[in-house]
């Protein structure tokens, strides 16, 4: 027992050194605040990359370099938001206002912050939304983006046809089936865009600008560019300052069908023309198959009929000179008509062919006399030889003429032979 009670005080002891025993250092080395600073932002940055957040605009400043900021709050937290000088925005922002933000995180390692980089905001509320529209239409008023005289004419038969919208809407189905029933010869060039939400304003803006940039031989002839109903805020993106900039800057003529036709966007001012739906669109870019074939009938009938009467005419015409007289009256103003311009033409031919024989004559007798000016043996008649050597080369200096050989000397009538002795 007393061993069982030693064993049991010397556990119970050990095991007391056990607890009360200081812990061992663990050595680890220390971070700076930059490296935390930049590890915190690879983390937020790299996961917060595009997020939309709701919330009130508090404490907002309108900087003098252009830049904006704010901070976005709702009733349990907040957070700071910047919006470039560079970025466009289409409403007048206030404070208290709710707003829909959409961007990226950021943090600020000088105060070890983070912060909403915000690339588009749009106000929440009917009434805001409204006030957002009169405001952007009244400054793209001023400018001339709705003027009427800028707008062109849509081709009546477009050989290729652009549609920008959602690949996932009704509006696509509509306007396809649209044209496979009105005028199936069109080839359509679809471009995907969001047409909805926070950011689909610059798709649509990026898929205009784009199908601009396709080489003109495979350019479309027109763009459709819309989406089918909703409410104020589904159809929000075509009243974006972006959209309707990209809209005046198209080369392509558009065509806007946004929503149905109660709904007005400012896309619809700016477009060269307005549907009331994508369905309405298709019909007004298209010709009707059905009618083409109806005015071709119509028209090859309305041909027809006329050329059996202008035959018909030309055949009384023709048998009234047929019979006695007649004929040989028409035949004969025919032949002296044809005479007369035989004879005319013959005139003006001689009259040309004797003019060409004299011009050639004069200056035949011009190039006789300069030969003969030039002729070398034409001054031996004045008096004067010409010494050769015995290859016929011409001597015409003293020390040129050769020792103990023969010369010739030519003068006008004949030559001689001769030898240089001295």
């Amino acid at each position: 027992m007393a061993k069982r009670t030693s064993d049991t005080l010397t556990l119970v002891f050990e095991q007391e050194e056990a607890v009360i025993a200081p812990a061992k250092e663990i050595v680890v080395a220390p971070l700076t605040v930059t490296t935390l600073t930049k590890a915190i932002r690879d983390v937020l940055e790299s996961k917060f990359i595009d997020i939309t957040v709701e919330g009130e605009i508090s404490n907002f400043t309108h900087h003098r370099s252009g830049h904006r900021y704010w901070t976005l709050k709702d009733e349990g937290a907040q957070i700071s938001c910047v919006f470039w000088k560079t970025r466009q925005l289409s409403f007048n922002m206030q404070e208290g206002q709710k707003v829909l933000c959409r961007g990226r995180l950021s943090v600020y390692a000088p105060r070890g912050n983070y912060q909403l980089d915000v690339f588009q905001v749009r106000p929440l509320g009917i009434g805001a939304l409204q006030a957002a529209y009169e405001a952007l239409f009244k400054k793209l008023s001023q400018e001339g983006l709705f003027d009427e005289t800028r707008k062109r004419q849509i081709p009546r038969f477009p050989k290729k046809l652009g549609i920008i919208t959602s690949a996932t809407g009704a509006a696509l189905h509509d306007i396809l089936t649209v044209l496979r029933r009105r005028y199936p010869l069109v080839d359509v060039l679809f471009r995907a865009a969001a047409v909805q939400g926070v950011g689909a304003e610059l798709e649509i803006a990026r898929a205009i600008t784009e199908m601009n940039l396709i080489p003109e031989s495979e350019r479309p002839y027109v763009l459709i560019v819309g989406r089918g109903g909703g409410s104020l805020e589904d159809l929000w993106s075509f009243n974006e300052e972006a959209v309707a900039r990209a809209i005046y800057a198209s080369k392509i003529p558009i065509v806007s069908a946004v929503g149905h036709e109660v709904d007005v966007t400012i896309a619809d001012f700016v477009a060269d023309l307005r549907a009331p739906t994508p369905t309405a669109a298709a019909e007004l870019v298209t010709p009707d198959k059905n009618e083409l074939l109806s005015s071709l009938t119509s028209s090859a009938g309305t041909l027809d009929y006329f050329m059996k009467r202008k035959l018909t005419d030309l055949r009384g015409e023709l048998m009234s000179h047929s019979t006695g007289y007649g004929l040989k009256r028409v035949l004969s103003q025919v032949l002296s008509e044809k005479r007369s311009i035989l004879v005319q033409s013959g005139s003006r031919m001689e009259s040309k062919i004797n003019h060409f024989f004299e011009l050639a004559e004069a200056r035949t007798g011009r190039f006789e006399s300069v030969l003969r000016t030039l002729n070398p043996y034409a001054v031996l008649d004045r008096g004067y030889a010409i010494i050769q050597d015995e290859r016929g080369s011409v001597i015409s200096k003293v020390k040129d003429l050769p020792k103990e050989k023969n010369i010739e000397i030519v003068f006008s009538d004949g030559k001689i032979r001769a030898r240089r002795t001295a």
